[in-house]
């Protein structure tokens, strides 16, 4: 009986310690929803702080309903640009692009 609990116990530890890594590459998953994203939340970024871009606010999907994540400053990289979140439409379904960094002479598409 003593080695069930045991077991048990090793087997919860180890589902909570994967768990941060599953819902990170989880967050990349592109899934897509038949509820469009409101408008955009009109919010002025801040002054610009040296070395860094701002990413815009963005409606994300929460399994549930749409919530606004707010805008925040990222570390500038040399050569590429801020691609902001974004939500696409394919067919009936809205897909999340995540925000992402691309480099400043790339001709082809934004994800």
């Amino acid at each position: 009986m003593r080695s069930k609990k045991w077991l048990w116990s090793l087997l919860i530890a180890a589902g909570m310690a994967l768990a941060p890594a599953a819902s990170q590459a989880d967050s990349r998953v592109s899934v897509g929803i038949a509820i469009g994203p409101p408008p955009p939340l009109v919010v002025a970024a801040p002054a610009p702080a040296p070395g860094y871009v701002w990413a815009p606010g963005y409606w994300a999907w929460n399994g549930y309903q749409h919530v606004w994540v707010q805008g925040h400053w990222i570390a500038a990289r040399p050569g590429f640009v801020w691609v902001a979140d974004r939500w696409e439409r394919r067919g009936p379904h809205w897909h999340h692009v995540h925000g992402h960094w691309q480099n400043r002479h790339y001709r082809g598409h934004n994800h």
